[in-house]
């Protein structure tokens, strides 16, 4: 009885709320409105984009995401985002195709052969990468890499093979193909850096046991560590996909932006557009509201592939880097 009035005695209240408000609890719950405010913002951008996008939707239905033209002539207005959905496939295609050896190259070199005297400073340069502004790599594109592609690749490739419809055209250098190229370069540090942390996590006890039974090392890595670490692999090179359908300045510099039917990407060697070098083209000339309506609905477009690749990204990655004390769970 004398416990249970303690209890109710004003001062012990009080003092067990001060006891609750401590560093941790305050932590906690700071932490927790943090991470909930990722999701509201996500919320509200999806909202935002999704409202903005019905005036072009109810007037082009499904045309609006498997049509071609593109005309923002008032009176005569039509839009169809296929051309650029297209568009940013394709580029973000080449960068994969380019960008995953060479980052898997690099994450196999730092953590299996590199001298430890190297593996620190490059796999800093590597990380570097990534803090290189877009516009930079859309300037030494623009001036310079454009200029190689063309000479010694683009022109080559089309006098032997212009036959074949991928390559036809009159290459330029302002394409499709430029613009994967600099995409590709752009992804290398977000794929050999996840790549470099997965392939480390592989316990040394596989390398041990594979070399025991006289593997060699190219065994070792190709069959082992690699086999190991495949679904975290497979992660960072989504998380690179990711980085490649959302790049804008580069692209938007280096792509040539055709719009309607002729950015339809038949060829490598053809002008393009994606949906991000789209929009930032456009939409701050657009002037009716139903043009305005047209880039935002392309946004959402991008908006749903960007979430949804980041989804499948952070699956595979969570299934390999649950790491405690240096070992893969």
């Amino acid at each position: 009885m004398d416990n249970a009035l303690k209890q109710l005695h004003p001062t012990h209240f009080f003092a067990k709320i001060k006891s609750r408000l401590t560093g941790d609890f305050l932590f906690k719950n700071l932490a927790a409105i943090v991470a909930a405010s990722a999701v509201v913002i996500l919320l509200v951008t999806g909202y935002i984009l999704t409202t903005g996008s019905v005036p072009v939707v109810q007037k082009f239905g499904a045309n609006f995401f498997f049509g071609k033209a593109w005309n923002p002539v008032e009176g005569r207005e039509v839009y169809g985002a296929l051309p650029y959905l297209l568009g940013t496939l394709v580029t973000s295609g080449i960068a994969l195709l380019i960008g995953v050896p060479l980052s898997l190259g690099i994450a196999v070199f730092l953590v299996e052969m590199s001298p430890r005297t190297l593996r620190v400073p490059i796999g800093y340069l590597v990380e570097l990468l990534a803090a290189v502004p877009s516009v930079i790599y859309g300037l030494w594109g623009l001036f310079v890499f454009r200029y190689w592609i063309l000479d010694y690749i683009e022109k080559p490739i089309s006098t032997y093979l212009g036959w074949l419809p991928i390559f036809s055209g009159t290459p330029f250098g302002l394409d499709i193909f430029t613009a994967g190229i600099i995409l590709s370069i752009m992804i290398v540090p977000t794929v050999a850096s996840i790549s470099k942390e997965v392939i480390s996590a592989v316990p040394n006890s596989i390398r041990e046991g594979a070399y025991s039974i006289g593997a060699t090392k190219w065994e070792v890595i190709r069959h082992w560590v690699i086999s190991y670490g495949r679904s975290g692999i497979f992660g960072a090179v989504i998380l690179g996909w990711g980085r490649a359908v959302g790049e804008t300045m580069a692209v938007a510099m280096l792509i040539g932006n055709a719009t309607g039917p002729a950015a339809m990407p038949t060829s490598l060697f053809k002008p393009g557009q994606t949906m991000a070098s789209l929009i930032a083209n456009g939409f701050l000339e657009a002037t009716g509201s139903l043009q305005i309506a047209a880039y935002i609905g392309v946004g959402l477009i991008l908006l749903i592939m960007s979430f949804a690749i980041n989804i499948a990204a952070g699956i595979m990655v969570h299934r390999v880097l649950k790491v405690k004390g240096g070992a893969i769970e």
